[in-house]
Formats: C-alpha cells, structure tokens, sequence
C-alpha cells in the first residue's frame, strides 16, 4: 500500500481532526455503494478483508490514461464512481464483470462519457471533470488499437496481457466470481 503524509493532525481533538480531514478532503467517507457514513463507521484497521469492493472505482482502475489522468485528487476514482452512480451518463446495463468484451465494452463507454464532459462540468463533491483528470480526448487521441484501451486490451495468452486480463485471469484461477451481471442504475 502506498502513502502519502499529506499533514500531522496529532495535536488536535477527535472532532477537530475529523473536520479538517473533510474540510482538506483527506477523507471519503462514503461505503462501496456510495452511501455517506461516519468516521466512526470506517474500518478499524487495514486490510482486504476489512473493505468492500466499490465495483465503480474498480471500473474507474480500468479507465485511467483512458478516460482521466489518475493523480489529481485524492479519492478520485471514488468522486468518479459517485458520477456514474448519480448522473445516469454510462448506463451499466449488461455489464458483466467476469467477461472480458462486457468488461472492455463498459470501460469504453466509461471512458468516452468522461471525454465528452466540458472541463468546468461538476462531477462529484463539488470537483469538476478537469480537476479530476478528464482527458480532452478519448485514450489520449488514439485509436482503439492503439495507447492504454489497446494495451487494457490485449488478451491473458497475448505475449503482453493487459491489467484487465491478469484480473479476471486472477478471479478465474481462485474462484472468485462476481455476484451477478450489473443490471440498469
């Protein structure tokens, strides 16, 4: 896990701290299905086993160099995911998280609505779509084929597989299966 020390908080109250996390946007607090909680809610301690999959900010992983520049904010695949939830631009109908064509076909349309966003457009929390890392043209200008859709692209048994096929490569070889294929939001 990387981190990143953004401030000390150490000298300051329970209620102090948790004020200036959210006012400095140093906290998300929202669960895997995007609903506001608590600090007190948060898990106690790292680890996979104590976070819930958000299968947005999963997607929003796939997208990077795609659709935004990752890096901008913190949380920011996060405030993407809130978008998709809440603005009914990427309809997610049929996406099917353990086929790869479902699961390229829906980071594409992921991808291409970040694009069309005008730069100053609000997507979440008050944080525009240029503030957020949208590109100004989808995978960078190029074509399918080609820049980070074509490497996300390439399949498990090509010489170079891309992330996409190493993860569901990865969900096959342990198992693990998504719940069910993402119906209309």
């Amino acid at each position: 896990m990387r981190l990143r020390v953004l401030g000390n908080l150490t000298g300051l109250g329970q209620k102090q701290f948790w004020d200036t996390m959210q006012k400095n946007g140093w906290t998300y607090l929202k669960d895997a299905e995007g609903v506001a909680i608590t600090p007190k809610q948060l898990p106690s301690s790292v680890g996979l086993n104590n976070f819930k999959d958000d299968e947005l900010r999963s997607l929003l992983y796939f997208g990077r160099d795609i659709g935004y520049a990752a890096g901008s904010v913190p949380f920011q695949e996060f405030y993407w995911a809130d978008w998709v939830r809440t603005s009914g631009a990427v309809d997610l109908a049929g996406w099917n998280r353990d086929d790869r064509a479902s699961y390229l076909n829906t980071v594409e349309r992921l991808t291409r609505a970040q694009t069309a966003l005008a730069p100053d457009a609000v997507v979440a929390n008050g944080l525009t779509a240029s503030e957020l890392g949208a590109l100004t043209e989808w995978n960078d200008g190029k074509k399918p084929t080609g820049g980070e859709f074509g490497k996300l692209s390439k399949p498990y048994e090509d010489a170079k597989p891309g992330k996409l096929a190493y993860a569901l490569e990865f969900k096959q070889l342990h198992g693990i299966t998504s719940a069910e294929t993402v119906g209309a939001r």
